[in-house]
């Protein structure tokens, strides 16, 4: 039955910046479709960790700053040893900061870049490695942005990290495939989450995005559940290197 090649009982999916927001809708679809969930985060994600074991899988919480990638071997290292192996990474976690472009800061910069390109590329590596240890191959999800695609406003850094996701997927996908290994990546539209509340505070601003979005409305995070069990089971087998938006039809239009 094609539905089985949906089921993710007795994987383990990491998940970085889950605890609320898209990381944990994506954490909950990932569970509920069966998987074990490894929340990585600068805090322990209560609330994901009781919604989760709610759903009679287990959770395990490794605390880290993922801004320093100098964590990331004992992260993978924690993650094996609380769950015994991991299938599926997800690359959520990230940051944001909006400037005019004449005023951006370096510090603005690098905080962004470290942790949606740097830290991602660096944490893809280290599980990428485990992957082949394991020698079951893997699925690495990476989360990428409309801003992949577009230029936006007031958000170089992002802009900037965003791309380099989308480019990165499509890198590691080419050398890792040969491992078993897919590496593709979501791109959520404009989506409900704390990252987008000032634009959603903006009246003005808000209904120049919402009619522009097919869909009418901003996205949840439970929207990007169908595409991320989808990326992470063996349904996606032959995908490898893309970028799935998430969006409404805003790329659309």
């Amino acid at each position: 039955m094609i539905l089985d090649a949906f089921n993710l009982q007795g994987k383990v999916a990491l998940v970085t910046g889950c605890d609320t927001g898209l990381g944990q809708g994506m954490a909950l679809g990932l569970a509920e479709a069966g998987c074990d969930i490894i929340g990585v985060g600068r805090k322990t994600p209560q609330e994901t960790a009781e919604k989760v074991a709610a759903l009679g899988r287990r959770f395990a919480a490794v605390q880290a700053d993922l801004s320093q990638p100098s964590v990331i071997p004992d992260v993978v290292a924690q993650a094996v040893a609380q769950m015994g192996k991991i299938d599926v990474l997800v690359n959520n976690a990230g940051t944001i900061r909006r400037a005019d472009a004449l005023e951006f800061s370096e510090k603005d910069w690098d905080d962004v870049m470290n942790l949606n390109i740097k830290s991602l590329f660096f944490l893809s590596q280290a599980v990428a490695k485990q992957f082949i240890k394991q020698q079951g191959g893997g699925k690495i999800i990476n989360i990428a942005s409309m801003l992949s695609f577009q230029g936006g406003i007031r958000v170089p850094s992002y802009t900037a990290s965003k791309s380099a996701v989308l480019g990165v997927t499509r890198l590691l996908a080419n050398e890792w495939a040969a491992h078993n290994i897919n590496v593709n990546a979501i791109a959520p539209g404009y989506m409900a989450t704390n990252n987008t509340q000032q634009l959603r505070e903006d009246e003005v601003r808000n209904q120049e995005i919402l009619a522009r979005i097919p869909a009418g409305r901003w996205g949840t995070p439970e929207d990007l559940q169908g595409a991320a069990v989808f990326l992470a089971s063996r349904a996606s087998d032959y995908i490898n290197g893309y970028t799935i938006a998430v969006d409404g039809g805003w790329l659309a239009r």
